[in-house]
């Protein structure tokens, strides 16, 4: 196991920027950003440029450096030693109602504790708000992975890894097996966890597991437009959905090119103000490889 740690500006604070083809998708022909020294790119995958695309609206791509931390780190990146905690944002609460007596809430800090909640006012019953689960499949099949078009918002018309939000009642795994079948009407064999990518400024954790089509047959779902397999280099990029699934494809594709498949840990900090689709001005703290 190998801890890393990444810092990846998306979208704010960072320039110049690389005017590119949007199809393009060869990493060592990226410069390093005008911030990073000029130093050459080692061929090691964990000393390689990684870069997300905004949407065509934008048409822009921005390199970054990834590292490892070792005796030969950049001084400008900072080695892990575990998961780093996001810096906490102020969320007033969204419940105004008592889920119990249906009474309004007031949006105080209960005694004892140390962010604002809403507690009723009648009753006292404090209401805890938590993040919600999203689990899907990087299905992988004839070195191609199953892309799905949205046919309902949010980002209607985009690519997406099939995936939605777990059932009570069912394994990460196996809900992430039903929103495949959902989605793309495929059923899918889970072969292990890719990817975990927790988005705290909208409260969403991502489970993405590999999969592989237990038969070569799938069609679009109530939810999707349609359904594609992809080679690697004709991924769209500039029209995927949300941010978690760039970073995922993008992790992905870097594994498959080292030839080492891992397990993912990161972290996805959205722009204050960003809307849960924008796949555009976010950053990624990479926290762990395994």
């Amino acid at each position: 196991m190998m801890l890393r740690s990444v810092h990846l500006s998306y979208g704010f604070g960072v320039s110049p920027l690389l005017r590119c083809n949007p199809r393009f998708c060869s990493l060592a022909s990226l410069p390093a950003i005008a911030s990073l020294s000029q130093s050459s790119i080692s061929a090691s995958p964990w000393r390689s440029p990684l870069f997300v695309p905004c949407p065509p609206s934008h048409a822009v791509f921005r390199a970054f450096w990834m590292s490892s931390g070792g005796p030969d780190t950049r001084p400008d990146v900072v080695a892990a030693t575990g998961p780093a905690a996001a810096p906490s944002m102020f969320q007033k609460p969204k419940i105004c109602f008592c889920h119990s007596c249906g009474n309004p809430t007031k949006h105080v800090i209960p005694d004892g504790e140390e962010k604002i909640r809403a507690v009723c006012t009648v009753c006292g019953k404090i209401h805890y708000e938590n993040p919600k689960m999203v689990v899907g499949c990087l299905v992988e099949h004839n070195d191609k992975v199953l892309l799905c078009k949205r046919k309902i918002e949010p980002s209607y018309g985009l690519w997406t890894l099939p995936a939605g939000f777990l059932e009570i009642g069912e394994s990460a795994a196996e809900g992430a097996a039903r929103e495949t079948l959902e989605e793309a009407c495929a059923e899918v064999e889970i072969i292990s966890p890719f990817a975990q990518l927790d988005i705290p400024l909208i409260g969403q954790s991502y489970i993405i597991f590999r999969a592989r089509l237990k038969t070569p047959h799938f069609s679009p779902g109530p939810e999707s437009l349609e359904c594609a397999l992809f080679a690697l280099d004709d991924i769209p990029f500039d029209s995927l959905a949300f941010s978690s699934i760039i970073v995922t494809l993008r992790m992905y594709i870097e594994d498959i090119n080292s030839g080492n498949l891992n397990f993912h840990y990161c972290t996805i900090n959205k722009r204050p103000g960003a809307s849960p689709s924008d796949p555009c001005g976010f950053n990624v703290d990479y926290h762990l490889r395994s």
